[in-house]
């Protein structure tokens, strides 16, 4: 792992080895990648529809320290499709909301809220202190802040987007010679489209943000063959799954001067 690196952890505890015992027994994880997990950090940016089910799994995996990051409060509209949130809480800062929900589902991590909106004046200390970041961001501005942190710091990017129907994930390794985000989208490549404007089904990010968390785990415990430099693209009305392989554009702004 990369950016902050993982702290030095203790044997587990027997109620550690309960806990995580289903995930213990896969082949390539082990004892070793259950402690590397415990001493991850890993910022999670949104927390929304995709933000939800990535934080949710990576608390119940038990990723040692989340960062979660969002200026939202949590509206009603949201509740169709942020399982992190529930109708009390409505009005409450999603920071605030996601703690409760996460730390509910697994007291032992430590979880922090970062309730500020994300931009290049404040990312570049978060993102230096952490191993991964998994970005569910739904706007532009901030997905490009983020692929310049993580880029600048050498950091792992867990990038995902789901409107209407269709939903991607793209892994960027951090390490010269890699695409980065802006590879796959030019800086002024085109406008936002929102979920508030053109909707989005309920599982579509669920799907998508699994994904996520699950790619940010085998990135963080070393598991398998992550979606380095490749895109997956879900089209869910038919269920067809595309997997693109990204190419560095050699004039990127922010990655080529790595290469």
């Amino acid at each position: 792992m990369t950016g902050g690196g993982a702290a030095v952890m203790p044997p587990l505890s027997d109620a550690q080895l309960l806990r995580y015992a289903r995930q213990i027994l896969l082949p390539g994880l082990g004892y070793e990648g259950q402690r590397r997990l415990l001493g991850a950090r890993v910022l999670v940016v949104g927390l929304g529809g995709l933000g939800s089910p990535v934080a949710m799994y990576l608390a119940a995996a038990g990723v040692g320290h989340l960062i979660l990051a969002d200026a939202d409060r949590v509206d009603l509209s949201n509740l169709q499709r942020q399982i992190l949130h529930t109708t009390e809480r409505v009005g409450l800062a999603k920071v605030d909301s996601a703690r409760r929900t996460l730390a509910a589902l697994n007291p032992e991590i430590r979880l922090e809220g970062v309730g500020e909106r994300l931009s290049a004046a404040n990312l570049p200390a978060l993102v230096a202190g952490v191993d991964l970041v998994v970005d569910g961001s739904d706007n532009f501005a901030t997905r490009f802040a983020v692929n310049d942190a993580c880029c600048a710091a050498g950091v792992p990017l867990v990038s995902g987007a789901a409107i209407r129907t269709e939903g991607q994930v793209a892994v960027f390794s951090g390490r010269p010679g890699g695409p980065c985000y802006q590879c796959l989208y030019p800086r002024d490549g085109g406008e936002d489209e929102t979920c508030s404007a053109n909707g989005v089904l309920a599982p579509l990010v669920g799907i998508i943000g699994s994904i996520q968390a699950t790619e940010a785990l085998k990135v963080l415990a070393g598991l398998g063959e992550p979606l380095f430099g490749h895109l997956l693209v879900l089209d869910a009305l038919t269920m067809d799954w595309r997997r693109l392989r990204l190419g560095a554009d050699p004039r990127c702004p922010v990655c080529a001067a790595r290469r």
